[in-house]
């Protein structure tokens, strides 16, 4: 990994470790420049459960947005079956402010704050829409599977 990337990333995980985005814990580096972590948004159906995420970072960050994806089974309306996250800072509208933190966050709004007109998973999306009583039980179970997953 270049220098500056390797410094900006540097920085972004001092600023996770001082001030962490609400809801996230247990952050760790596998391997620079992949990192994990685990969030779950509090007060939500997602509260309580423990959901893995990989970053993989390149020589471009933070010109370039790291590829986000779940490792953990989800079932969300933006997220793809293989943990692919549709959220347009890691697409089309990133921007070299937006740090690691940035990026956390999103996601987590994202998770409370689905968009079902952009659908990843249409199952989802449609269930959202249409029954979220049952939308909000399948979260749930999601949440429940996360506690034994590895």
């Amino acid at each position: 990994m270049s220098t500056p990337a390797r410094k900006r990333l540097m920085r972004d995980f001092k600023r996770l470790q001082q001030d962490p985005p609400a809801g996230f814990e247990h952050f760790w580096f596998l391997l620079i420049p992949l990192m994990g972590l685990k969030c779950s948004p509090d007060d939500t159906p997602w509260d309580g459960g423990t959901f893995k995420l990989t970053l993989q970072i390149t020589e471009d960050y933070p010109n370039k947005p790291p590829t986000v994806r779940f490792v953990s089974r989800m079932f969300h309306p933006n997220i793809y079956a293989d943990g692919n996250i549709c959220l347009d800072i890691l697409q089309n509208q990133w921007s070299p402010i937006y740090d690691v933190a940035a990026i956390l966050t999103s996601i987590q709004s994202l998770l409370c704050d689905p968009n079902p007109n952009s659908p990843a998973n249409s199952e989802a999306a449609r269930m959202f829409s249409e029954n979220k009583r049952e939308y909000n039980r399948r979260i749930r179970e999601i949440v429940e599977q996360s506690w034994t997953a590895d």
